[in-house]
């Protein structure tokens, strides 16, 4: 790869957007490690989207326990890439963020990531919005689709319009409790089979297909509803968002990410036991309201809309997330991209035109996907998260390189040994799971 001259760790690059958030207190007791947990949440609520619930369903209402190893490598991939990203934000020697030093690495990384994120920004809002306007219909039994995505995407809209880290803090606290209660309290009170959870987390098998989804399918869906892709580098802008910038906030960063990772253990579980206790091995997903339906015939019209009430959280959630984590990604990427290579960013990513106009795009460009006749919400979720798997080996062969390398993060803070055997196997993961995944979604376009 092509490589521009590194800065001198004596001479750091402003911080990407200048306009600075001001630097928060480096946290020293639990309670204060407790008060100050933030960007874990959000960006596990952005992930924690339809995606998750559908891909969860999925597997558990057609293959029982049997899938759940693949929960397990994904959340241990995502931990591990996603901490290399917030590593180098952190504590990079050139005080530059990911994206820079991704540029850095290759002048082409800045363009190819504004339309990643401008594609991806459509494809991940086409199954979101349908998403939350089949929640809305299925819960008050009127309207259309289309009505209640276009009301409650001009909702998000509107807020993501006006970026303020605090209010999207708070927001997401609240649908943090909202989705606790809906998918813990579902599977606690519909019944949880302990030595289930147990065998299909550690026991590692590939069943055959049984439903109507492929299990490699399914698996790499998974992959890339949990695993993630091109979201996985949004998080780097809550960090700034909060106001985490230098190698201090790293410990904080560790726990409050180590936090998040827990949060998307439970409810994907929850969501997983669910589909398994309620449906294996006789009854499938083919529409967003199959498993609330069941569990008012099993809990009683509370059930469904205790469920429902869970389901809209991690839809909207991610909707707000994603239009706001793309923007700022695209937005970044576009600045850097007509910045001459070397040269710092100085134009704040935030207040620039391109993060609007990428930000209305997620929000209203796949209201098209809301319409009559298109796919369903469950085709297009699997299909969509899919999809992402193929990104993969361009992020994690990059963020590796950087992460590896002295002259980018600099030799106190590089990858140690076992990291790099990690990143190695996953590198490596990464390349199959992409090939793999083109190959399930040409063979799945072919036969519908």
């Amino acid at each position: 790869m092509a490589s521009t001259p590194s800065q001198t760790a004596s001479s750091p690059a402003p911080a990407p957007n200048p306009v600075a958030i001001p630097a928060p207190p480096v946290p020293k007791s639990f309670a204060e490690y407790l008060r100050s947990f933030g960007p874990g949440i959000i960006i596990a609520l952005t992930w924690l989207g339809a995606g998750d619930v559908v891909d969860m369903g999925v597997a558990g209402s057609n293959y029982g326990y049997s899938l759940m190893w693949v929960l397990v490598g994904a959340l241990v991939f995502r931990f591990v890439f996603v901490s290399l990203i917030a590593r180098y934000q952190l504590c990079n020697q050139h005080g530059e963020s990911v994206l820079d030093g991704l540029t850095r690495l290759h002048r082409w990384y800045a363009p190819a990531l504004f339309a990643a994120a401008v594609l991806m920004g459509h494809v991940y809002g086409s199954y979101m919005s349908v998403g939350v306007g089949e929640t809305c219909r299925n819960v008050f039994g009127a309207g259309q689709v289309w009505q209640w995505s276009l009301a409650c995407n001009a909702v998000a809209l509107v807020f993501v319009l006006q970026p303020a880290y605090r209010r999207l803090e708070r927001v997401f606290l609240f649908f943090l409790a909202v989705l606790s209660i809906s998918f813990l309290g579902s599977a606690v009170w519909v019944g949880i089979n302990p030595g289930g959870v147990l065998q299909g987390l550690f026991r590692v098998e590939m069943p055959g297909q049984h439903g109507r989804f492929d299990p490699m399918l399914v698996a790499i869906a998974m992959i890339g509803a949990v695993g993630g892709s091109l979201m996985n580098l949004v998080y780097p802008y809550f960090l700034d968002g909060k106001g985490w910038r230098g190698p201090q906030y790293l410990k904080v960063q560790r726990y409050d990410f180590l936090f998040a990772i827990g949060v998307m253990v439970l409810l994907n579980l929850a969501v997983w036991t669910l589909g398994a206790e309620l449906l294996f091995p006789d009854k499938h997903i083919r529409t967003l309201d199959d498993l609330p339906q069941l569990l008012s015939n099993v809990l009683g019209p509370g059930g469904r809309l205790l469920f429902y009430a869970g389901i809209f959280s991690a839809v909207y959630t991610s909707i707000i997330g994603h239009a706001a984590g793309l923007a700022y990604l695209g937005s970044h990427a576009w600045i850097r991209s007509r910045t001459p290579a070397g040269q710092p960013v100085r134009t704040g990513y935030r207040e620039h035109p391109m993060y609007r106009g990428i930000a209305v795009w997620c929000c209203v460009s796949p209201l098209v996907w809301t319409l009559p006749g298109m796919p369903d919400f469950v085709a297009l979720t699997l299909v969509a998260n899919s999809a992402q798997v193929i990104l993969l080996p361009l992020l994690a062969g990059g963020i590796w390189w950087i992460t590896a390398s002295a002259r980018f993060i600099g030799a106190a803070h590089r990858t140690r040994w076992w990291e790099n055997l990690v990143m190695a196997f996953l590198f490596a993961l990464a390349i199959y799971g992409a090939w793999k995944s083109a190959a399930s979604i040409a063979q799945f376009i072919a036969t519908h």
